[in-house]
């Protein structure tokens, strides 16, 4: 497990030293501006606006009661594992091992959505609100750097095709099962917007139809190389950010390039300059499932994820591919909700599994 974090920090090293795409215009954002007010705007030229194109909604159907018969039914194990995927750049023309292509993305979400996959965010996984139907197994699907290539609007105020938000709509519509949601960890400059204004409208787009737009660190810094004070300084100049743009405070985090300091605490919570940051869920880079956060070895300071790729190199055995796989082959070991979020379903002899503070919970059959 080790090794395979030092590759995705070489990785992502590379990545970063590469050409970015070009961000998104000012244009492009400016079309979902709140209306000037009434008297000052300026009539179209056209004689008819162009109808509104609908997006699918991020709701979650209403919650069921479990009994154990149900839970047995519907083969509930609320402590098994769950895929946190980890993405990067999408590129038509991949220039770095952990880019994809928007081909590659859309396949693989296609692929989620067919196997009984309902994505939440980071957030919702790590404050253990996994409110996804019965039978359905949760996904977190997360996104870092804040690249152009993730979010993007085009003339008509809707996502780009190819960007990440943009399959993640086309797949939830395709599947209407496939909940549009999911986490993207920014830097000092979210989607490559320079202006805060545009910085400020996509990420309230995001916010307001159920994405997550949390803390990646400032400058992408490598933490373990910095002192307790310049950790704290990344992390709280992201929040004051963000708390401008419209969200937050973030109750994740990501580590850049997966790099956890030798003193855990300080990416746990802190302060500096008066302001003060606490997370319910800290990120690594790789490279397993995690474990169900209802779970004795859970972990919310040290969550892995998963790196999307296939199955060459390094990703034979550590990649969403090959995960994805050994969680269809092995579904007693993947988390599959009861559609309950009152209780925790679990097969009996899994009882033992579930942490203290959830025992009430407990719906066991």
């Amino acid at each position: 497990m080790l090794s395979n974090v030092v590759v995705v920090i070489a990785a992502v090293t590379v990545l970063l030293m590469l050409p970015t795409a070009a961000p998104p215009t000012s244009a492009s954002l400016a079309n979902t501006a709140t209306p000037t007010p009434a008297g000052t705007a300026t009539p179209p030229s056209s004689p008819s606006p162009s109808p509104t194109v609908s997006l699918p909604s991020a709701e979650l159907p209403p919650p069921v009661v479990a009994s154990a018969e149900f839970a047995r039914q519907v083969k509930a194990n609320e402590a098994g594992m769950i895929p946190v995927l980890m993405y990067h750049r999408i590129m038509k023309k991949r220039l770095a091992s952990i880019d994809r292509t928007p081909s590659q993305v859309r396949k693989e979400m296609e692929r989620l959505a067919r196997d009984g996959y309902v994505p939440i965010t980071a957030q919702e996984f790590a404050t253990g609100r996994i409110d996804i139907p019965a039978g359905k197994h949760p996904v977190v699907l997360t996104f870092d750097d804040g690249s152009p290539s993730h979010f993007a609007l085009d003339d008509r105020g809707m996502p780009v095709k190819d960007t990440a938000v943009g399959i993640i709509y086309q797949v939830a519509k395709k599947y209407p099962d496939f909940r549009p949601v999911a986490t993207f960890w920014v830097n000092r400059e979210p989607f490559g917007l320079r202006d805060q204004r545009d910085q400020a409208r996509a990420v309230q787009w995001l916010t307001s139809r159920g994405f997550e737009v949390a803390n990646h660190s400032w400058s992408h810094a490598y933490l373990p190389g910095l002192s307790k004070k310049k950790i704290a300084e990344q992390l709280v100049r992201t929040e004051r950010m963000l708390k401008k743009l419209g969200t937050g405070p973030s109750d994740t985090l990501a580590l850049p390039f997966g790099a956890m300091p030798r003193k855990r605490s300080t990416v746990q919570s802190g302060k500096w300059d008066g302001t003060r940051f606490a997370f319910k869920g800290v990120f690594l880079a790789g490279a397993q499932p995690s474990s169900s956060p209802f779970t004795k070895d859970y972990d919310w300071r040290a969550i892995q994820r998963v790196q999307s790729n296939g199955k060459k190199g390094e990703c034979r055995k550590w990649c969403s591919q090959y995960w994805l796989e050994w969680l269809n082959k092995h579904p007693d070991r993947r988390y599959t909700a009861d559609g309950d979020p009152q209780h925790i379903s679990v097969p009996e002899r899994l009882r033992g599994t579930i942490s203290a503070q959830r025992r009430q919970q407990i719906n066991a059959y």
